[in-house]
């Protein structure tokens, strides 16, 4: 058995940086895979041999040369935040944690942030506003996600109504990547060259620098709004979600009971009533209110927006997060991710409630595509029985033309975000021929003329 810890440690300037304490390696290896009832039982107990921290190119490139002469898998960590297992290793090996990488360089006059992997996304979100630039978007994970991780990961989030998703509007400009060969190489990707790389789960290269582009800081209000029937609410929602001359960040829909789930902001739901929470420009708060009593709601809070340590910080009930709080409510819950027709959803939402009643309660997230049109996407709460009734629900999705994005597969093909055109797959056979990278999370990949690692390094 190869000793890593011997062989990796003189590669970093403090061999501190190579961690082998069994509990932190385990640590580690894990994300929040555990949101799925499915995943929970593959993943658990799968860990790394070893963690490596580097902070440079030059580390990094001296251990992908070291693994791959040795044959040892390298499975890339950001800050551990992912629902899907994308960080936890399926072959031992190295876990290469770059959270210790987390630069931002410069923030240009186009507000185009050039910024290390391991940057916190609240940090950059923070300093971007001190120069009069913000996110684009962001997950309801913003204190802790990094930003290498959210671009291997993740997909959209708050901001996603104005601005899209990572993949849209050129918001990822260009990446630094460095390749898993005998030497390895350091690429640039600009343009349409950055879907190799984007959503791929650290399977086809090590995100080194990334030039992320920002738009201009507006003074936000959060609002939290109740209104009698979800139907009522939805509708107000898309009122506001299709009108561009409201300025906003965040659009978000709960059916009830998932407004009963928040426990620390309980007192802005309405017993029985749906929920809406939204950022909107501060100047239209007034406004907001107005429009709010005329369609038969009621505003149950509205105050200015004071950034990420705003009390209460409706975001953080928002995207994934409804999901943590229903399941701290009742462990059965576990979510979806769905793209609904706008034309067909309310049709579309009498069908699933029909079938499964409140074993599906709908949560919507509006959102802007590449094309640039806005259209409702959910990330239902579910109640899991088994997996054949959650493969019913999903089963009953499309075939009523709901798009699912399923959360509970452990490789980005399953995932819903993987490209029809199989740029990252191309890549991986470019960058990553032995397909040390993260082995076991992209199913299509085929490992060619290379001795099977299984058991290598158990």
């Amino acid at each position: 058995m190869i000793d890593l810890a011997a062989g990796l440690s003189p590669l970093l300037a403090d061999p501190a940086r190579v961690l082998t304490q069994p509990q932190v390696v385990e640590r580690l290896s894990r994300d929040f895979y555990w949101y799925s009832p499915i995943l929970r039982p593959q993943l658990d107990g799968k860990h790394a041999d070893i963690v490596v921290q580097p902070i440079s190119n030059a580390e990094i490139i001296a251990v992908l040369r070291w693994c791959f002469a040795h044959d040892v898998p390298v499975t890339l960590r950001g800050a551990g935040t992912g629902n899907y297992g994308q960080a936890v290793p399926l072959h031992g090996g190295v876990v290469l944690d770059l959270q210790l990488m987390q630069a931002i360089e410069s923030i240009d006059s186009e507000g185009v942030a050039v910024c290390e992997p391991g940057v916190k996304l609240g940090v950059l979100e923070t300093e971007a506003r001190k120069q009069g630039w913000e996110l684009r978007c962001y997950p309801s994970t913003i204190a802790k996600a990094s930003l290498g991780g959210f671009l291997g990961g993740g997909s959209g989030g708050i901001g996603s109504i104005s601005h899209g998703g990572l993949r849209d509007f050129n918001t990822v400009r260009a990446l630094e990547v460095i390749t898993m060969e005998a030497d390895p190489r350091v690429l640039l990707h600009e343009g349409p060259a950055v879907h190799d790389i984007l959503h791929a789960w650290g399977t086809n290269g090590v995100i080194t620098k990334i030039w992320f582009q920002l738009t201009s800081a507006v003074e936000w209000a959060q609002a939290a709004l109740a209104f009698p029937s979800f139907a009522q609410a939805f509708d107000f929602s898309e009122t506001l979600a299709v009108d561009p001359s409201w300025v906003k960040r965040l659009l978000t829909v709960f059916e009830w009971p998932l407004p009963s789930f928040f426990s620390p902001i309980k007192s802005l739901a309405r017993e029985g009533h749906a929920g809406i929470f939204l950022l909107i420009a501060e100047a239209q708060r007034a406004q907001l209110e107005q429009a709010v009593r005329d369609a038969g709601g009621e505003v149950t809070f509205a105050e200015p927006y004071a950034g990420l340590r705003s009390t209460p910080l409706l975001s953080d009930y928002t995207w994934n997060h409804t999901t943590l709080w229903a399941m701290k409510a009742d462990p059965a819950y576990t979510y979806l991710q769905c793209g609904f027709d706008l034309e067909r959803s309310r049709e579309q939402f009498a069908t699933l409630k029909a079938k499964f009643g409140d074993d599906f309660l709908i949560h919507i997230e509006w959102m802007k595509n590449g094309a640039g049109n806005i259209f409702p996407v959910a990330i239902p709460v579910v109640k899991f029985t088994d997996e054949a009734r959650l493969n019913d629900m999903i089963d009953t999705c499309r075939a009523n033309d709901v798009f699912v994005a399923n959360p509970h597969v452990n490789h980005v093909e399953g995932g819903g975000r993987y490209r029809e055109d199989n740029v990252q797959l191309q890549a991986k056979y470019r960058y990553d021929p032995h397909g040390l990278m993260n082995p076991g999370k992209m199913a299509t990949f085929v490992r060619r003329n290379v001795a099977a690692m299984a058991g290598k390094h158990a």
